[in-house]
């Protein structure tokens, strides 16, 4: 398949004509409209509907412009990375991350990052939204706990683990305090916990507690919920990089961690993308920056 071709029928797609194609690529409408016919004839299907007066593709057309449009911008991209110096960070690198995540960790990076790579023009968004890196024009996402996606690719790059915590003047769990059975708790919760939820907390000798939260609060974000505990509030099940700073500094008391398996925090990117020198200078500031942190060891 002549790619030239195909990339002069993307272009004539992707700007809904010939003459808005050539307009936008300064290549001549009687050279589009020969390449596309080209294609025609070696794919040995129609892709345009001649004689109406905007451009139609017809159903083999559009599968093919669906099918082809991304992979051609990887090899112009591929090809511009070439020229410009494939070793050389540069141009706009977009990532998304999750609000407490960001708050906690991403300014600081961030600026370290600027100042090693000024060529890069970097933008950070909190959201806790899951957004897709192609459609909402991400470089790379970090998620947590993400589920298997044979559309992303990327690295780990640090282990946490969630931690009850609670304040000091709230009577501690403990065995002894649960030898009746569930030990029922005033605490703080997500919007999202369910109303039968059961925390587990993993006991350093003997059978593991469980406690039922009586939730006094229900809020939306992680950040309110840590601010609600060292208020008084309530026991809450929070991440250890949130609240770890308190627990040493003896705001919050820790009860222990939560018998589940760790929180895994993923950097991630699509897997129609090439790994370019900015993403790789990023995840490298990214894994510098936690080499104390990984809170648990990876498995």
């Amino acid at each position: 398949m002549d790619l030239q071709a195909l990339s002069d029928f993307n272009l004539v797609a992707t700007h809904g004509g010939i003459g808005r194609a050539s307009r936008a690529s300064g290549r001549s409408k009687a050279t589009l409209s020969r390449k596309v016919a080209e294609l025609e004839q070696n794919l040995g299907v129609r892709l345009i509907e001649r004689g109406s007066q905007s451009l139609r593709l017809t159903e083999e057309g559009r599968a093919l412009h669906e099918r082809t449009c991304g992979p051609l911008d990887e090899i112009a991209e591929a090809r511009e990375a070439v020229v410009l110096g494939a070793s050389t960070p540069r141009g706009r690198l977009r990532v998304s991350i999750p609000v407490v995540i960001a708050h906690m960790a991403f300014g600081r990076i961030g600026a370290r990052f600027a100042l090693t790579y000024p060529d890069v023009q970097l933008e950070i968004v909190a959201e806790d939204r899951k957004v897709d890196p192609v459609e909402d024009d991400y470089d790379l996402v970090i998620r947590v706990d993400p589920a298997p996606d044979d559309r992303l690719v990327g690295r780990r790059f640090l282990n946490d683990e969630r931690l009850i915590v609670a304040p000091p003047d709230l009577p501690r769990a403990t065995s002894h305090s649960a030898a009746m059975g569930e030990l029922a708790v005033r605490a703080v919760v997500l919007t999202t916990t369910p109303p039968d939820i059961t925390w587990r907390l993993r006991a350093n000798q003997g059978s593991d507690i469980f406690i039922k939260p009586e939730p006094v609060l229900r809020l939306s974000s992680l950040l309110m919920v840590r601010d609600a505990v060292l208020a008084g509030a309530g026991a809450a099940v929070l991440p250890k990089m949130l609240v770890a700073d308190d627990v040493a500094a003896g705001r919050l008391v820790l009860w222990g961690p939560v018998s589940e398996p760790p929180v895994e925090l993923w950097a991630l990117q699509s897997s129609r993308r090439l790994v370019g020198a900015k993403v790789r200078a990023f995840l490298n500031v990214v894994e510098k920056s936690f080499p104390d942190r990984a809170f648990l060891p990876p498995a």
